[in-house]
């Protein structure tokens, strides 16, 4: 059977949760007598009352979270952290993530939630760090297993090794360049599904994965529909997309809602791999203190207000953000849509109240929070034990030393200093293939974490490993070299503001040598202002040539940058992550540690 139409096959079912199921049967009665009444007067807990007879009202927890990223360890710096809104108006920044401590808040919000699910919203995997990235991402497959997740929809980093790792992601058996890692062990892919309603094969018409499934216990069916943004073919690899077909969300949603309300399913969530952008970076903010839905804006507010009022909530991700909202949908009901973050770092725990009469949520009575994944609480010894096998494996390679910095080069803000470091080391890269070389970009959705001064594991010294380097740079892009004239590259500075990006800008990181002015007053392409771009301290001249350092998915038009797809005298190096690696060994050393960039090279009026 080809890889692209197999479907999920559940292997390991969870003994502990069956003799768990079994045993809520034999106590249910008992269990609904202990409970507190919900505001039905039916115990709120419980599916049984009054001997063996179900009460009307059935409590289900969904737990849920998104953008994982293979961050199986504590993320480092600013990616590791999350921030709180305190009652006097101040934040406060906490500490979050890592799956030891994931696995046991999750394992404690289940106490007492017989009726529980727990899904996910896409991304779990790709752009990962070095312990999974690695070894093709099996170890967060693993991790996930022993989280007893149920379900999760795809998001775009599931396909940038293609529909076939994907494939054997969900299926198992062995890389098969690589191989299998462990002797005697076959990799034995997710026990959970992976939703994929809206990614066809080009040629059969048909999702390449599940579209639907179906979570049942004593009567209670919540179905999951699962989708990734349809805009996936411009923010990943040409080859990872290859023979795919992205269809529009909200029409996907609708049209499997319906199939699922046909087979009797009337309970639906739909995990969508597409998110909004909250007023406020604080995870507790109550985004509908000034009304529905309008604590949020972004792509996820139109999906949210279209998709059928036959769906009940909707699990979302894509944008790294946190928030908990109501938004209308087509009916002007109010409708449940969360995000928890990324890399593990939050969770998100909702009450779904199932009206047993009608086979629906109650959706006056949903109620839904996110919650940190602190590090207080004790490691779950099996993902320690997971993690430290992994990282026997990966240490040869993850611990070699390939650079020094004085202190961290964060990730933060429109011009980073760690966006310019690596337009830096493309440069340098690029100046050795072509002397002729004049600038590098790079986009800033490819730098995904920063360097820390004191990274974990170390003692302060500023030392920078290929594993941290690996977590910045994970996707193996090369380093491209191309000819542009002067007015083309003026218009790719202008496609950071304009075109898809005009909502959401895309500022790419400069090498140093180019700056100019971003003018945030502006509307669109007017935002750069085009007299202010200078190259060493000259004007760009629109007849000339420039030869420019780009990654490989840029040069490919990736990231809404089509003039960049457009480069002549085409030349391609080695990987982004190899040439980083040669700039900081070439740039630092122990008694000479590089100093951050200044992120100085773009004026921002605001």
């Amino acid at each position: 059977m080809p890889a692209t139409s197999q479907p999920f096959r559940p292997r390991r079912r969870r003994v502990a949760g069956l003799l768990a199921a079994a045993a809520s049967l034999a106590t249910a009665g008992a269990l609904a007598a202990a409970l507190p009444a919900d505001a039905h007067g039916n115990p709120s807990g419980g599916g049984y009352g009054h001997g063996s007879k179900p009460s009307r009202y059935q409590d289900v927890q969904l737990l849920s979270f998104n953008d994982l990223h293979g961050n199986l360890e504590p993320p480092s710096g600013s990616s590791g952290r999350v921030t709180e809104l305190q009652a006097d108006g101040t934040t406060k920044t906490i500490d979050a993530g890592g799956v030891e401590y994931l696995a046991t808040h999750l394992r404690e919000a289940r106490k007492g939630n017989p009726y529980s699910i727990t899904a996910a919203g896409g991304d779990m995997v790709g752009a990962s760090p070095l312990i999974s990235g690695l070894f093709h991402d099996e170890p967060t497959i693993e991790a996930l297993n022993k989280l007893d997740l149920d379900v999760t929809s795809v998001g775009n980093h599931e396909f940038d090794e293609g529909a076939k790792e994907l494939a054997r992601l969900q299926n198992g058996g062995c890389h098969p360049v690589d191989g299998c890692y462990n002797d005697g062990e076959t990799f034995e892919g997710a026990d959970f599904p992976y939703l994929a309603a809206n990614v066809l094969d080009e040629k059969t018409k048909k999702p390449i994965l599940k579209p639907y499934w179906v979570w049942k216990k004593n009567g209670v069916k919540v179905g999951f529909i699962g989708v990734t943004l349809e805009g996936t073919p411009g923010i990943v690899s040409a080859d990872g997309v290859k023979g795919l077909q992205f269809k529009d969300e909200v029409e996907t949603i609708n049209k499997y809602a319906k199939e699922l309300q046909k087979q009797g399913v009337k309970s639906i969530v739909a995990l969508i791999h597409e998110g909004g952008f909250p007023a406020s970076a604080s995870y507790n903010y109550d985004c509908d203190a000034s009304g529905g839905g309008s604590g949020i804006s972004g792509p996820i507010v139109d999906i949210a207000k279209n998709v059928t009022p036959a769906v009940d909530a909707l699990v979302t991700g894509h944008t790294h953000n946190a928030y908990v909202c109501t938004i209308d949908d087509p009916s002007g009901k109010p409708r449940m849509v969360t995000s928890a973050a990324s890399f593990g770092r939050l969770y998100t725990d909702t009450t779904l109240t199932y009206d047993r009469f009608t086979g629906d949520i109650a959706r006056t009575a949903v109620k839904s929070a996110n919650h940190v994944v602190t590090r207080t609480v004790p490691k779950a010894a099996d993902m320690t034990a997971l993690i430290s096998k992994w990282n026997t494996l990966a240490a040869p390679i993850g611990n070699r030393a390939i650079g020094y910095i004085s202190a961290d080069v964060n990730n933060t803000g429109t011009e980073s200093p760690m966006g310019d470091l690596i337009a830096d080391a493309q440069l340098a890269y690029g100046k050795e293939l072509d002397p002729e070389t004049d600038l590098a970009l790079m986009n800033p959705g490819g730098v995904r974490a920063g360097l820390t001064y004191a990274a974990k594991g170390s003692e302060g010294d500023g030392v920078v490993t290929y594993a941290e380097g690996f977590t910045v740079q994970p996707f193996a892009n090369t380093v491209n070299l191309q000819d542009f004239t002067g007015a083309q590259v003026i218009q790719v500075l202008k496609e950071q503001v304009s075109g898809t990006n005009a909502a959401a800008p895309k500022v790419l990181q400069p090498s140093s040598g180019l700056t100019y002015t971003l003018d945030l007053t502006k509307t669109g392409a007017d935002r750069v202002v085009t007299d202010s771009i200078r190259l060493n301290g000259a004007a760009i001249d629109a007849a000339a040539t420039y030869r420019v350092a780009t990654n490989s998915f840029l040069a490919g038009g990736g990231d809404g940058f089509p003039t960049l797809g457009q480069g002549t005298g085409d030349l391609v190096g080695t990987d982004d992550l190899s040439a980083l690696a040669q700039y900081l060994t070439a740039h630092s050393s122990a008694a000479s540690p590089l100093t951050p960039p200044a992120a100085n090279r773009i004026t921002v009026v605001q």
